[in-house]
């Protein structure tokens, strides 16, 4: 690497958002791969079938969101009771 040239900074949010981020992304993802499964199970690749997925994920990820966010906690300390924490 050429010594004259500088990394570009990354900023990073403070740790204290870290429970929230994950929540978020994990809600999203989650949200996002099951009722496409589930959409496509129960409809099959119609012509509207990306506006009923899409209506379905908005639905899962206002319920996902708010449950992830107040679950991961519980199963962790749960889990911990037979694993070591990494």
């Amino acid at each position: 690497m050429n010594a004259g040239m500088q990394q570009p900074v990354r900023r990073k949010l403070p740790p204290q958002y870290f429970h929230l981020v994950f929540s978020a992304l994990m809600a999203a993802l989650m949200a996002f791969f099951m009722t496409g499964v589930v959409t496509y199970v129960n409809v099959g690749l119609t012509e509207d079938f990306t506006t009923q997925w899409r209506h379905a994920f908005a639905v899962a990820y206002c319920i996902a969101a708010p449950m992830i966010f107040v679950l991961v906690p519980r199963v962790r300390r749960f889990v911990s009771r037979w694993v070591e924490m990494p």
